[in-house]
């Protein structure tokens, strides 16, 4: 048995950390011979509920769990980290406008970072889940500048997973016989779920999806429209957000981080934007198709973009320039 790596989980006491906190401590993201010690962060009035949540891992009396470390402290939680999931944030109340709920984030996520900086190893791999994600995650980065920008990442892989999803059905194949949907942007109702590069295998040869779906006006349309308003039809049928699906994809996202992508596949996330063949401005966290070996990702370049593509891809670039200025400019209040 190797030894313990400490992985820190925030807003533990919440619903998606309910759902993720298992699947980490059984083995499902850093391997099944990958002991861990679970640091577990939220806010003062939550620590009894978090109390619960200690005992039923607990009671789960799981082999690779070593210890469990419940604080509202950051100094106890972001102390020598190997990975940190930071899923808490500030929800967006009614009536609260989209800069009020960046304000709020900012200061979360500076703080967050800054205990990055002072306590965690240099080599920690940081996701970012609580929203907006993408500019909490830049923020983070922001605040730990003594850590490499290309360990900070956002999720959009639940983005990427409903795509694929959505295909899938459509075709009638398993998920896993549909592969490289790409998410561009940012994990916001002006994400781009494109499938112009992504395969689905058809009774064991593998098409193009526009050849397996036979429906461009859907792929163009409705597709489109499903998953970026995905998230917010949960919200209406269950009156609450996605959990269980956010907590599997952030399981899948740390996983091929810390086991890597299968040769000829890549994943969608959002990560630091300098220095890409896209166009997409410097100084963005955008999500790109990605492959991952050796804990490194590596956006994938060279894909061919038509007009629609990239007006889409634009468009959210926009979006998050517009968030990026707002959130920096609070960053020095």
């Amino acid at each position: 048995m190797s030894e313990p790596i400490r992985v820190l989980v925030t807003g533990a006491a919440g619903q998606i950390a309910y759902s993720l906190l298992f699947s980490i401590a059984k083995g499902d993201v850093f391997g099944k011979d990958q002991p861990v010690i679970l640091l577990l962060l939220d806010i003062t009035p939550m620590l009894p509920v978090l109390d619960g949540v200690v005992m039923e891992l607990q009671d789960c009396a799981l082999p690779l769990l070593r210890d469990i470390v419940p604080t509202d402290k950051e100094e106890v939680a972001f102390k020598d980290l190997d990975a940190a999931i930071l899923v808490g944030s500030m929800p967006r109340k009614e009536g609260m406008e989209r800069k009020d709920l960046l304000k709020a984030n900012v200061a979360i996520f500076k703080s967050q970072g800054a205990a990055l900086e002072k306590y965690a190893k240099k080599t920690v791999k940081v996701l970012v889940v609580g929203n907006p994600a993408n500019t909490n995650c830049l923020i983070a980065a922001k605040s730990a500048p003594s850590i490499p920008k290309e360990n900070f990442s956002c999720l959009t892989r639940l983005d990427h997973n409903r795509a694929r999803s959505q295909v899938a059905m459509r075709c009638g194949v398993p998920a896993t016989h549909v592969k490289n949907v790409i998410i561009w942007g940012n994990h916001s109702s002006t994400q781009y779920p494109d499938v112009h590069h992504c395969l689905v295998n058809m009774s064991g040869s593998e098409l193009a999806c526009f050849e397996a779906v036979k429906d461009d006006a859907w792929l163009k349309g409705d597709f489109i429209a499903t998953v970026q308003q995905r998230g917010a039809a949960v919200i209406k049928a269950r009156k609450l957000s996605s959990a269980m699906s956010a907590a599997k994809a952030i399981c899948d996202h740390m996983r091929d981080i810390w086991s890597g992508t299968p040769e000829g596949e890549f994943i969608s996330m959002g990560v630091y934007s300098s220095a890409n063949s896209y166009g997409v401005p410097e100084d963005l966290i955008y999500s790109f198709p990605v492959q991952i070996k050796d804990k490194n990702w590596k956006i994938v370049e060279g894909l061919a973009i038509n007009d629609f593509s990239q007006m889409k891809m634009d468009a959210t670039a926009a979006e998050l320039m517009e968030e990026r200025d707002t959130a920096v400019a609070f960053l020095g209040v």
